[in-house]
């Protein structure tokens, strides 16, 4: 009996360390900006505020993984040492004033270890430092809407690309007419509002995601500290199109941001909504 237990307790090791290998060979995958095939864990992290999300939730999964392990091998134990055959007269004890005190203390200390970098990420995610840069997101059904208040007050539509309009190197889903762009290194403040039902901002590798509420102006923040594309999608249930309602971000040099503001100025100079896109993006 002892040694059919032994060969479970080490078929689950076996397995607990080909599911630890096929997480550390997912979480490789994670591309940076976009979802990747295979992908288990988190998208590349382009911020300070993902790259801090990104060591809380492994600091989580190595605490959570002992709990687990620990906890089996109390089972494996009890079920090896303490079954009818084993041990065929019980003992009696019914307190145990060491074991009572450590799983009361131990608990509290590994909430003690959580709880301090949850509220930084808390403070970090909520507290906006001065911007450089103030952007208004409107959430519409089903597009964005980007207005630049610091450049001139213009503003733009931002629209899901259809697959005949797509290029071979844009995601299918994600790519739009007209990208988000913001500078380098520089702090972005995000004002985010919906215009007839609740929306959602969300950018994965920036570890941001907001609702987008109509008649309340959240807001919300980031660093991009790469140049690149950076995707995401409403998160919230809005309507028959949410699914077609992708956010790209291009984050290029500051001179590259200073050219496109005055060429984005001249080419959305006194533009409207156009009523005739709004049709759905998934047709």
């Amino acid at each position: 009996m002892q040694v059919r237990f032994r060969q479970v307790g080490a078929r689950l090791i076996a397995g607990a360390a080909a599911a630890a290998a096929l997480f550390a060979a997912g979480s490789a995958l994670a591309g940076m900006g976009q979802p990747s095939d295979w992908q288990i864990g988190f998208q590349g992290a382009a911020t300070p505020v993902m790259e801090y999300i990104t060591w809380f939730h492994d600091l989580l999964l190595w605490i959570i993984t002992i709990i687990t392990l620990f906890v089996l091998a109390l089972l494996v134990i009890v079920i090896v040492k303490f079954n009818a055959k084993a041990n065929p007269v019980p003992s009696k004890t019914t307190h145990n004033t060491f074991l009572e005190v450590a799983w009361t203390v131990i608990p509290v200390i590994i909430l003690g270890v959580i709880v301090v970098p949850s509220f930084r990420l808390l403070f970090l995610q909520l507290n906006t430092p001065e911007a450089d840069l103030t952007i208004k997101a409107t959430g519409k059904q089903w597009f964005w809407t980007y207005t630049y208040p610091d450049n001139g007050k213009f503003e733009f539509d931002s629209l899901m690309l259809q697959d005949k309009d797509r290029k071979a190197d844009q995601p299918r889903l994600l790519a739009v007419d007209n990208e988000m762009v913001v500078p380098v290194n520089k702090t972005v403040r995000v004002q985010v509002i919906g215009a007839e039902v609740i929306h959602a901002f969300a950018v994965p590798s920036f570890g941001i995601k907001i609702d987008a509420i109509p008649g309340r102006l959240n807001e919300t923040w980031f660093k991009a500290t790469r140049e690149g594309i950076y995707y995401g999608q409403c998160s919230e249930l809005c309507g028959k199109d949410h699914a077609f309602m992708p956010i790209a971000v291009r984050v290029v040099s500051e001179q590259a941001f200073t050219a496109w503001v005055n060429d984005a100025k001249k080419k959305f100079a006194n533009s409207e909504t156009p009523t005739n896109q709004v049709a759905s993006a998934g047709q």
